[in-house]
């Protein structure tokens, strides 16, 4: 089985925490020392307690004022636990080309055929969740369950249940999943404020590290917005609590009892140090998850890079904050939208941008086809320009999530995943092992522009015309490879 996106990513030491069995990196944090039974007669904390969404209130960690310490966190623990999860996952092996180990584009490039095939090796593997509503909705990592024929989800309480995997994410490393046949009484915890957590404040992990159930680990936030180089949206929470192989997907929590992160990934080699996805994003991406099972983000349809002071001075600008726009995409939003090279992008929908980073981040949390207020400094000038955004199409190694409830034009019998390309054409996103479509050389992220004689204009017009195909009809196809202006030739022979 092919690896998780987020982990072929990783630079050097970094590594996500995937299944046991795909080789966590491991870390570890020292405990608090305020937490000792020698410490001051506990006091009441003095903030409001939290009730979560199954109606039960959530008793605080005990604190003392005087002291400015922690004495116990064990009200949090028995108050929050029982809404952790243990999350199991097994996949059958799945044959994979021989041509995978191949520099991007150059099978594409040389017309090169499919190599030998051979087979991934199973998985089984374990990773940490926790339940969001009292129907048993449960957030986990995306790389704890992806590919996952099976997952069944154990309580606290020693129940289990399959589950289904109602969304995933790949690119911020979230999935949504949903318990069968469980009843409508379950524990549950609910999202917190992750932009209000400070640097410094105590929290605290539950989790499953190697295996050993519910785990409990404390420390404080050691670092915001962090990024780690997983992926275009990497603004990780920083702590030193123990995080290890299993705690995937767990909750992070702040002293209130509410989640304010998911626990993702840990630096091979280090101690006390792993990032958690903020719960302020995570409950960003759930009203899509929830409705068709994947994330459409905005876009631009630019190059940006970060304004230096060196740059700043180079463009003869006052600015000190911002992105560049290093390029436009020629017909993309950007370009449709009167952006030009060498433009200081400074807020986007009203939202500062003082990164290329920040603006990156920005504009996914817009919804496609929407307009946006884009403020720029253009020749020293001020300026606002009115965009339409597009939608972000999947880039060059990215995995493409098919939606859960929208039809999709899949051909199933040649093994073909379309959708509609940027522009003119049929993006392929999936090709099935051992089908047709990956005989004829095919892969994830080409552009099918011609059938035939025929031009293609959409994912759905492509469909039709393979669908209606005769059985043992050799069709020629015309496909553009991923950025890329060229075409190349394939011959698709319908079964």
């Amino acid at each position: 089985m092919a690896c998780s996106l987020p982990s072929r990513r990783f630079l050097g030491a970094l590594a996500l925490l995937p299944a046991a069995t795909l080789g966590f990196a491991c870390g570890q944090a020292q405990a608090l020392s305020s937490l000792n039974s020698t410490a001051p007669a506990p006091a009441a904390i003095t903030t409001a307690a939290a009730t979560t969404p199954s109606g039960v209130p959530v008793q605080p960690a005990r604190f003392n004022p005087a002291a400015g310490t922690v004495t116990s966190l064990a009200p949090l623990v028995d108050s929050v636990k029982g809404s952790v999860v243990y999350v199991e996952v097994q996949s059958r092996p799945r044959r994979m080309s021989g041509m995978q180990g191949l520099p991007p584009g150059f099978a594409e490039r040389f017309g090169l055929p499919p190599g030998m095939q051979g087979n991934s090796q199973p998985r089984q593997g374990l990773g940490s969740g926790f339940i969001i509503d009292a129907n048993g909705t449960v957030l986990t990592n995306n790389h704890v369950v992806e590919d996952a024929d099976v997952v069944r989800v154990k309580l606290q309480d020693g129940r289990s249940f399959e589950a289904e995997v109602l969304g995933r994410d790949p690119l911020t490393d979230v999935a949504l999943l949903k318990l069968k046949g469980a009843p409508g009484n379950l524990p549950a915890v609910p999202l917190g404020d992750s932009d209000a957590v400070r640097v410094g404040d105590a929290v605290m992990a539950i989790g499953n590290p190697f295996g050993l159930d519910y785990s409990v680990s404390a420390g404080i936030l050691s670092a915001r917005a962090r990024n780690i180089h997983a992926g275009p949206y990497d603004d990780f929470l920083q702590t030193d609590a123990a995080i290890n192989p299993g705690n995937s997907g767990g909750p992070l929590f702040n002293m209130s009892g509410e989640v304010i992160g998911m626990n993702t990934a840990i630096i091979g080699g280090a101690s006390g140090i792993g990032f958690a996805v903020p719960s302020n994003l995570i409950h960003a991406l759930l009203p899509q998850l929830q409705e068709t099972g994947v994330v459409r983000r905005g876009w631009l349809g630019l190059a940006i890079q970060d304004l230096t002071p060196e740059l700043a001075r180079a463009l003869k600008v006052d600015a000190n904050k911002g992105a560049v726009v290093a390029g436009v995409n020629r017909g993309g939003p950007g370009d449709r939208g009167g952006l030009k090279e060498e433009d200081i992008i400074t807020a986007v929908g009203g939202r500062a941008v003082d990164s290329a980073g920040a603006l990156t981040r920005a504009v996914a949390l817009l919804k496609p086809d929407s307009r946006v207020k884009v403020e720029l400094v253009r020749g020293g000038k001020p300026m606002t320009l009115d965009v339409m955004l597009g939608t972000r199409p999947a880039q060059r190694g990215e995995e493409e999530v098919t939606p859960r409830n929208a039809p999709s034009p899949t051909t199933r019998k040649l093994g073909l995943g379309l959708r509609d390309a940027e522009g003119l054409g049929a993006q392929i996103t999936a090709v099935e092992p051992g089908s047709p479509a990956e005989r004829a050389g095919l892969m994830p992220g080409m552009v099918l522009v011609q059938v035939g004689d025929g031009k293609v204009g959409s994912a759905s017009e492509a469909a039709n015309i393979l669908s209606s195909a005769k059985s043992g009809a050799a069709l020629l196809l015309r496909v553009r490879a991923p950025d890329s202006d060229s075409t190349v030739l394939r011959a698709l022979e319908v079964p």
